[in-house]
């Protein structure tokens, strides 16, 4: 996607004349940003809506992920993002961005509109290791496998490898119960 199609407030144009092109139809709400209403939304349309969310040396991860892949219509409330290097960091701490302090390798993460994300499988799995702790991410979970059947075999594949990671139990069931909850395209 063109940056020069991505309107943040402020930058090019105030906040009240993107709110009076909204009311216009000429664009529309994504992320932290607007588009012009004839563009097609796309994955890295996504990611470059809310990169100003996402830190340097950070990833976009579990339902921030979800959503720049597809899932669901609106970006969540809260944003996660997870280490992408292997070296600490030291975030600036924004209420809306929780970050998780585990890095992830570069081979599951990709670069869409300029933001590093993990990849589809990766944030399935991501999600599904956290449903014991928040039930909220089942949302996620059947909105992502939704956009792509072969995924949940795929987490499912990656799960089964993982040695020694607490809650691989509970995540397998998680994406195996997610299975009935997705609609058929």
């Amino acid at each position: 996607m063109n940056p020069a199609f991505l309107y943040l407030p402020g930058s090019t144009l105030t906040m009240a004349e993107l709110t009076a092109a909204r009311i216009d139809g000429d664009v529309f709400e994504i992320g932290e940003g607007y588009i012009p209403a004839d563009l097609v939304e796309a994955r890295s349309t996504r990611a470059s809506s809310v990169a100003c969310l996402i830190p340097v040396d950070t990833a976009a991860s579990g339902p921030t992920a979800a959503w720049i892949h597809g899932a669901g219509d609106s970006p969540p409330a809260i944003h996660h993002v997870r280490r992408a290097v292997e070296r600490r960091i030291r975030s600036n701490r924004q209420a809306r961005v929780v970050l998780h302090d585990t890095s992830v390798p570069s081979t599951e993460l990709e670069v869409l509109g300029g933001v590093l994300v993990m990849t589809p499988t990766r944030t399935m799995v991501d999600l599904a290791l956290g449903v014991h702790r928040d039930e909220s991410l089942v949302r996620w979970l059947v909105l992502l496998a939704e956009t792509d059947e072969t995924l949940l075999d795929a987490a499912i594949d990656h799960i089964d490898g993982l040695a020694r990671v607490p809650g691989t139990r509970a995540a397998r069931a998680a994406l195996v119960r997610t299975r009935g909850r997705i609609r058929r395209r």
